[in-house]
């Protein structure tokens, strides 16, 4: 399957929507997703496309030096596709591009496979943030990775 990846645009917030409604337990709303790519400074968002179809979305903000994972989403039908590593490796470029030396993101305990996909591509997790989903009151795994981890030695 041959996948493209876009700067995230409003005509892709349908899918990006049911992807979101289908992937989380307290879905953002398309507002949400609107203010980050139209009012965002700090934002980058960009969807995964097959067939001209969103089938996954990813974003980062950048803050001084630091990358933050916002979210990572990949429809249901195509989560064996790889998709969800290429998204990463995208925002992990992006950042990169925009001088960061670190990245972190949140995750539930519970996501293994988001946890798999953050540690296979060298996150290591740095501690929890008690109660930090308000839906559930789960914690939240901290995870961070440098992305020169050669460069101090």
């Amino acid at each position: 399957m041959e996948v493209s990846f876009d700067i995230m645009k409003s005509s892709h917030l349908t899918g990006v929507m049911e992807i979101e409604n289908q992937s989380f337990p307290t879905p953002w709303s398309k507002g949400a997703f609107a203010h980050e790519i139209c009012g965002n400074d700090f934002a980058y968002y960009i969807v995964a496309l097959a067939h001209r179809k969103v089938v996954g979305y990813a974003g980062l903000w950048v803050v001084l030096d630091e990358g933050h994972i916002t979210t990572l989403a990949v429809h249901p039908l195509y989560r064996e596709e790889k998709i969800g590593s290429h998204l990463l490796n995208e925002l992990i470029s992006e950042a990169k591009r925009r001088g960061c030396v670190k990245m972190t993101l949140e995750a539930r305990p519970s996501n293994f496979p988001a946890l798999n996909l953050y540690q296979k591509n060298n996150f290591i997790s740095a501690g929890m943030r008690p109660g930090y989903y308000s839906d559930t009151r789960e914690d939240a795994v901290i995870m961070w990775k440098d992305l020169y981890p050669d460069a101090g030695s």
